[in-house]
């Protein structure tokens, strides 16, 4: 009986540990204090900003939006990409992709200037089918040019453009149900991957990452930066000439780290989910709130970086910021339910 006892207790000790790293490596105990030195600009009604990308160059912003009930979707939904002039101060956005006759649930974009015009791709998810839907951007005028799909694409999240024909992108799950995605969400299991596609082929260049989320490519540093929100990190990667990685370090950021974006000094930008639970739930239709943070990463090299709050606060003002993409002293700060995203000024 004793010898029961004891392995009775040793298994209930080993379960409270096990379930208060989960709260703890979560941010559940994070305290939330809002933070923020600067004013809203305009809030634009547009349901589901998930992902923001800017052009320094040309000044203006392409939005990908999906109205979400709940998050992964039950039902088919509908989105669009739009067009905004940061040029002007109205900052209304225009509907690209209204003639689009294929289903649309944009989620992750990237976009790369070749000569006058833009190449813009956007992951789209159709109810457990993923595709990469591929178009030109010349002015505000958008056409479609073709969808790439592949047995790569698990659970793809989110992209980055090398060139015109090369890209990243990133499958934030291994597993799209049961126990495997419950292990991968909850426990943290590092098993999603960045996979590369050479203008022929995708293959696998990452792998062992918990919950790899947003991605962009550093050209000027020959630097790749994933986020890993389940384990608060940025990872970071060196690129080869064929696309493969090589491992560099991890950044620790404190928060669930979503879309990654650069400005004019190289500086990452990234919309955060501080408590993971909290956004779990939020996802599901259970709370009303998120909290949301945004991050400042001056990158330097190899251990020599630093991580600033820029803006946090309890998700009444902003629930689940996943993206803040910076054009001058303005932040585009996108969101993955909300009704309408938030333009702020920073001091």
């Amino acid at each position: 009986m004793k010898i029961i006892k004891r392995v009775l207790l040793v298994l209930i000790v080993f379960l409270i540990l096990f379930v208060a790293n989960i709260f703890i490596s979560t941010g559940y105990f994070r305290t939330i204090e809002n933070k923020f030195n600067g004013d809203i600009v305009k809030q634009v009604e547009l349901p589901g900003a998930e992902d923001i990308t800017v052009s320094l160059t040309d000044s203006f912003a392409i939005i990908s939006s999906t109205k979400r009930d709940v998050y992964p979707p039950t039902d088919v939904e509908v989105g669009g990409l739009y067009f905004m002039n940061l040029k002007s101060d109205s900052f209304n956005p225009i509907h690209l992709t209204s003639s689009f006759t294929k289903p649309f649930a944009p989620h992750g974009i990237s976009m790369i200037k070749t000569d006058s015009t833009y190449k813009v791709m956007a992951v789209n998810h159709i109810l457990g089918k993923h595709s990469i839907e591929v178009f030109n951007l010349k002015n505000s005028m958008l056409t479609f040019e073709k969808t790439l799909t592949d047995d790569s694409m698990i659970k793809p999240n989110d992209i980055v453009m090398v060139d015109s024909e090369r890209f990243y992108f990133t499958n934030d799950h291994r597993y799209t149900q049961g126990l495997g995605m419950l292990a991968e969400d909850y426990l943290g299991f590092a098993l999603s991957n960045v996979i590369y596609f050479d203008g022929e082929n995708f293959r696998e260049v990452a792998s062992g990452i918990s919950y790899a989320n947003g991605v962009n490519y550093d050209k000027k540093r020959n630097l790749l930066f994933v986020a890993s929100p389940r384990k608060f990190l940025i990872k970071v990667y060196k690129t080869n000439e064929d696309g493969s990685l090589d491992f560099i370090e991890n950044i620790d950021c404190g928060t669930g780290v979503d879309n990654i974006e650069f400005d004019t000094d190289g500086h990452l930008w990234i919309g955060s989910h501080p408590n993971l639970l909290k956004f779990a739930s939020y996802a599901k239709g259970k709370e009303k709130h998120s909290p949301s943070e945004i991050i400042k990463i001056n990158y330097k090299g190899k251990n020599d970086y630093s991580v600033e709050t820029i803006y946090l606060e309890d998700g009444k003002t902003m629930s689940a910021s996943t993206v803040a993409a910076p054009f001058g002293n303005l932040l585009l700060t996108g969101n993955v339910m909300d009704d309408s995203f938030l333009i702020l000024k920073y001091r």
